[in-house]
């Protein structure tokens, strides 16, 4: 069994979806990293579902510090975060224990933990876990960001309806401040209400819908990554997959490179007289698994929400017939738009990782390349 993602800087996940808590421990930060909890909040409230497009279960996420905090610095020793479970309804997943909700964990949760797992909200494979991992993300994030790195997720699709790309050279930093506060996470406000409204017509008809994010990294030394195993895009791959829900990822032009022309694909470089920098971002800021010194750019699918209201074939995991589900319960029509906290979350612990292995683990603190 394993929980752990990382590997000069880890974060470890516990807890259940209607447990006491979830929680998460950030191990190999150096000691000096300043905490700041309203950071930690705001990204929490990215997360947290609102509004009309997202499940009833109000979790007001707050978060404690159990260790590796002192006098509002981290101390250098394992980080522990847990987040008090608050809204849940256990009842509405009595009819789980026996029917296994399509395109959900529940039957592989059964075959791997022989029935011993608890099914409740989705137990241990549930979003709701990525609450915990939202705010250990969130401790490195705000690191990485006093070193220049910053990181910005919006919706570039959802039901249909695109959002406009990332602008180009201080547009681009712009609009990731801009997501930041961002409750709704898209670039152009017109496209939130259409996209919304496709929300909510899929759930008056008890379905849903998916989404795709894109990803910017501003910020990112060049020289970071592995040539072969521990890639920049086999890590971030590794730690996105890790969200529930996704399906999918692609960096720079992604799929559609494959349609091009070597002399269309190719990035060609130039110099300013001090840095060397690409015409075109075709590969996304990485060439042969290492950083480039470009932006870092991938999108990434989210699948449509698997619990939906419509009656689903499926089987008594109990009994080993056939039958038909028909689900109760608080269930979001769409997540794409609470994904993107998650997503951030994830790349900042996994840049943080890959920058500790290149420079040290204090390189977070210090700034400074060993």
């Amino acid at each position: 069994m394993k929980n752990t993602f990382g590997n000069a800087i880890t974060v470890t996940l516990f807890g259940e979806s209607h447990g006491p808590a979830i929680g998460a421990v950030l191990d190999g930060l150096p000691g000096g990293i300043k905490i700041d909890e309203e950071y930690i909040a705001a990204r929490l409230t990215q997360r947290r579902p609102s509004g009309r497009i997202s499940t009833a279960r109000r979790e007001p996420d707050r978060y404690e510090i159990l260790s590796g905090v002192f006098n509002g610095y981290t101390t250098g020793t394992p980080l522990c975060i847990i987040i008090r479970n608050e809204d849940t309804r256990s009842k509405d997943y009595d009819s789980v224990s026996r029917l296994a909700r399509p395109s959900h964990a529940d039957l592989t949760a059964m075959y791997k933990y022989g029935g011993f797992e608890d099914y409740r909200g989705g137990g241990h494979f549930s979003g709701r876990i990525t609450a915990a991992l939202v705010a250990a993300g969130a401790v490195v994030m705000k690191a990485l960001e006093d070193k220049g790195i910053i990181i910005g997720t919006h919706i570039k699709s959802c039901g249909g309806i695109s959002d406009r790309d990332f602008g180009t050279a201080v547009w681009a930093e712009a609009d990731i401040r801009s997501l930041a506060e961002a409750d709704f996470p898209v670039l152009d406000g017109k496209t939130a209400d259409e996209m919304e409204k496709k929300i909510l017509t899929a759930a008056a008809e008890g379905d849903s819908v998916g989404g795709v994010l894109e990803t910017l990294i501003l910020g990112m030394p060049e020289g970071v990554g592995e040539p072969w195993f521990d890639t920049v895009e086999g890590m971030l791959a590794h730690a996105v997959f890790s969200v529930p829900a996704v399906k999918g990822i692609e960096f720079g032009a992604g799929f559609a490179i494959a349609e091009m022309r070597g002399s269309q694909a190719n990035d060609c470089l130039r110099t300013d007289g001090k840095k060397i920098y690409t015409e075109t971002n075709n590969s996304g800021g990485i060439n042969g698994g290492i950083t480039n010194g470009m932006p870092i750019v991938f999108r990434t699918a989210v699948k449509p929400t698997p619990s939906i209201f419509k009656e689903q074939r499926t089987v008594d995991i109990k009994s080993g017939e056939n039958a038909v589900l028909s689900l109760n319960g608080r269930h979001d029509p769409a997540i794409v738009h609470r994904a993107g906290a998650v997503v951030n979350a994830v790349t900042a612990i996994t840049l943080a990782d890959l920058l500790a292995v290149r420079y040290g683990a204090d390189w977070l603190r210090t700034g400074e390349k060993k």
